[in-house]
This record gives C-alpha cells, structure tokens and sequence, in this order.
C-alpha cells in the first residue's frame, strides 16, 4: 500500500471556489471570498487550504463538532464573539475558532490566510 503523500501549502494555480457570505449574515459590506482546499479527508472530517477575502463583516456560528485552527498571512483580522470579546489578528498571528462559536468575523483590509476545520 502506498502511503499518503504529504500536501504542501503552495499558492496553487487552480481557479478558487469563489463566494461571498450569505446575504442573511452580511453586517458591513459582501467581500468576495477565494477557498483553495488542498486537502480534504471526508473519512476524518478534515479540510485545509488558503483563503483570501477583502474587507467586511458578516456573522458566523460553528457547528457543536466544527473547529477551525487558522494562520494570518496577510492583512488584519477581528473577531467578535456574542459575549463581547474582541481579537484582533494580523500577519504571522494564528488562533483557533473553537465548536459552537457565535460572533462575527470581520476583516479590517484584505486578508491571507491558512485554514485547517476540523469536524468531528
């Protein structure tokens, strides 16, 4: 049997899966997002890639088995959870969004960066 191959984290020259945040949860503006996954793996409910997106604010609600570990690259992050807690992020800076969080996401300029959600 072959074992897995290693996924690096370049900048791939594949086209995006473009979107932007539903209309219902848009707080300020509807910032084009750009999704490269580069490794899924359904079986242990893993996703990882490179994202990009301007600015904006939209509200966000992970799942109770969602997590997301991600690495700012570029630009600068906030997040708002619903208890009033406020984290800025910027490049070099990483955090994880942990199951069930309510808030909002907001990006203060155009932000890079690497994701990994882990669902389990």
């Amino acid at each position: 049997m072959t074992p897995p191959a290693i996924q690096t984290f370049e900048q791939p020259d594949t086209a995006p899966v473009v979107d932007q945040p539903r209309v219902e949860r848009r707080e300020v503006g509807a910032p084009e997002r750009r999704t490269w996954t580069l490794y899924e793996s359904a079986t242990d409910g893993i996703s990882a890639g490179i994202w990009h997106c301007g600015p904006g604010r939209w509200r966000i609600a992970f799942g109770p088995r969602e997590h997301e570990y991600f690495f700012v690259l570029e630009g600068r992050a906030r997040l708002h959870s619903v208890d009033g807690t406020v984290t800025d992020l910027g490049p070099g800076q990483a955090a994880v969004i942990p199951a069930g969080f309510r808030g909002s996401f907001e990006l203060l300029e155009r932000v890079r960066k690497h994701f990994v959600v882990v669902e389990r």
